[in-house]
């Protein structure tokens, strides 16, 4: 059995529409490694999942990235900084930098065992704006480059087609098919 191990329901359903087969979702408190290099904090959660249940396991961590910090911040720090700031503070703080390009980066980590730990990566570039529409996270602000919708405006099937979940998940996909 796959299990996707997260306490977030709608990046569950976001993934389960993306993959399409059969997993189940558990919910495991794994302490988070603070870590810049998200691959770190995904092979420590994995590790720690596979002390406490058998099974083939996916976890991922998201990362948004602003040019304005180098490319490199807040990486994976960003659920610290939308509880901290929130989406409309992020905006500001991003439009005080004076450059409002980001990256929305997806790292799955994929294990059917204790030394058989796979990533897949999923990036779309974008920009930070205003907050619009409605949906978990900083769904709000992102606006990928080519779009006039905020991932929060699409419709869940539009921005499943393209997000960085969706590109990062489909390698995965056809990993697991080629197994």
């Amino acid at each position: 059995m796959l299990y996707f191990i997260t306490s977030n329901n709608n990046k569950f359903e976001e993934a389960r529409a993306i993959l399409q087969m059969e997993m189940e979702q558990l919910d495991i408190d794994l302490p988070e490694l603070q870590d810049i290099d998200a691959h770190n904090v995904i092979k420590a959660k994995l590790n720690e999942a596979m002390r406490h249940h058998e099974g083939e396991f996916i976890v991922d961590d998201v990362s948004l990235v602003f040019d304005a910090l180098k490319g490199e911040l807040p990486g994976p720090f960003i659920k610290w900084f939308l509880q901290s700031l929130g989406a409309e503070g992020i905006y500001d703080f991003v439009s005080k930098l004076g450059d409002t390009r980001a990256t929305a980066k997806l790292i799955v980590g994929y294990a059917d065992g204790k030394d058989n730990i796979h990533f897949f990566e999923g990036a779309v570039e974008g920009n930070i704006v205003k907050p619009a529409g409605e949906r978990f996270g900083w769904d709000p602000i992102f606006l990928p480059k080519g779009y006039n919708k905020t991932y929060a405006q699409m419709p869940q099937d539009e921005k499943n087609k393209m997000s960085h979940r969706h590109l990062a998940l489909t390698k995965l996909k056809e990993f697991l098919q080629t197994k």
